[in-house]
């Protein structure tokens, strides 16, 4: 039998940054998350697609715009993402969950495809396959594929705040527990920044849809825009100098302090 992929796609309306980014902020008259959902369903290789979002009622409207595309939701603790997933491979099974983050509106499904294509090459051997590790694409095409039983395990173990937030962060730092692979491009692009997490940010993406959409359809990928920004090099001018991952390192300083973090009782018997 063929292996069960899905698509799990991580969004709430709470930013420090940039709040209500992912329902609330339009690129080419569209919800951002409404783009990204329709980027992860046509990766080549994933069964199904579904949204992982939280319990609070300000993202009502993250499961009306996923159901408005027939792509189911399930909901679960705003800082226990890596709870939220477990609630995602429990209601949805799956070999393998591939994550996806909804501030990421150019993800090329093309590019994620290579990921799954991997994972499903190496799957008797393999736990997780990415292309961060070290990343080599540009920031905002970061694709994750993670075993049942690795994601399983690392719910079960993980208690760093940072870990359960971040999902991944507990199977990448222990390369000696997990059977780790990586996905590079011939070429370094990761100084790009494609993700949203801050005003310019939504400035530069609004500016690549309005450039390439009307032409090349919405699911344009990575090589239309680096077309496009190397004959428009002043567009890469519009969010340069933002730190990749800056919210991931937020978080492990806030590790030294905070208390660890482990699945309650209840979260157990769900």
């Amino acid at each position: 039998m063929a292996p069960r992929v899905v698509a799990v796609v991580q969004a709430r309306l709470g930013s420090t940054r940039l709040w209500g980014k992912v329902a609330l902020r339009p690129i080419a008259g569209r919800p951002m998350l409404e783009l990204v959902l329709a980027r992860a369903r046509a990766i080549p290789g994933v069964d199904q697609t579904v949204l992982a979002t939280t319990e609070n009622r300000e993202d009502d409207r993250l499961v009306e715009t996923a159901r408005s595309l027939n792509v189911p939701s399930v909901r679960g603790s705003v800082d226990d993402v890596l709870d939220r997933f477990r609630v995602a491979l429990q209601a949805y099974p799956a070999d393998a969950i591939v994550r996806i983050t909804a501030d990421c509106p150019l993800l090329d499904p093309t590019v994620s495809g290579r990921v799954v294509a991997e994972y499903l090459a190496h799957r008797d051997d393999t736990d997780y396959v990415s292309n961060v590790e070290p990343p080599t694409y540009p920031d905002g095409l970061d694709t994750e594929v993670v075993a049942a039983a690795a994601l399983e395990r690392a719910w079960h173990e993980a208690t760093l705040p940072s870990d359960r937030e971040h999902v991944t962060t507990y199977i990448r730092a222990r390369k000696a527990l997990f059977r780790v692979r990586n996905v590079t491009h011939d070429k370094d692009l990761s100084w790009h920044r494609w993700t949203v997490d801050e005003p310019r940010d939504l400035d530069f993406v609004r500016a690549i849809y309005a450039a390439i959409e009307p032409e090349k359809g919405p699911l344009f990928g990575m090589e239309h825009v680096l077309d496009l920004l190397n004959r428009h090099p002043e567009l890469s001018r519009l969010n340069e100098g933002i730190q990749r991952n800056e919210g991931l390192e937020r978080s492990r300083q806030r590790d030294a302090t905070a208390p660890a973090t482990h699945p309650s009782p209840a979260t157990e018997a769900r």
